[in-house]
């Protein structure tokens, strides 16, 4: 009997822990993204792996820099990648901003196309 109780203890430990495992490595969604650092801005250039953001005056972000280059290697991976000069975007990343100009956003969640180039 004691054997028993002490099988049915390891197995909830074992399925608390493979939940918890789950949860922790689960893909990142769109209601993840929402809560994240953010800023919008217009595109001004694309290359093959960034685009160039000028950062609209009103955002947090224009006080470190008015050009952002951010990667647009994405964790979200059903985001947008393909964009073109003159798009109107939002950017959700991991807060850093590398201090260099124009600065740089390497951790990049989402962006999301708010609207496109006329």
């Amino acid at each position: 009997m004691k054997q028993k109780k002490v099988l049915w203890i390891i197995l909830a430990v074992a399925l608390m822990l493979i939940l918890i495992l789950a949860y922790i490595f689960r893909p990142m969604t769109m209601n993840d993204i929402y809560k994240e650092p953010n800023f919008k801005g217009i595109v001004i250039e694309v290359t093959k792996n960034s685009i160039l953001v000028s950062v609209n005056e009103d955002e947090d972000e224009f006080k470190s820099s008015d050009k952002i280059s951010v990667s647009l290697n994405v964790k979200l991976k059903d985001s947008m990648t393909h964009f073109n000069v003159g798009d109107n975007v939002s950017v959700y990343y991991n807060g850093v901003i590398l201090e260099t100009y124009p600065a740089q956003v390497n951790e990049v969640y989402a962006i999301i196309l708010r609207d496109a180039a006329k």
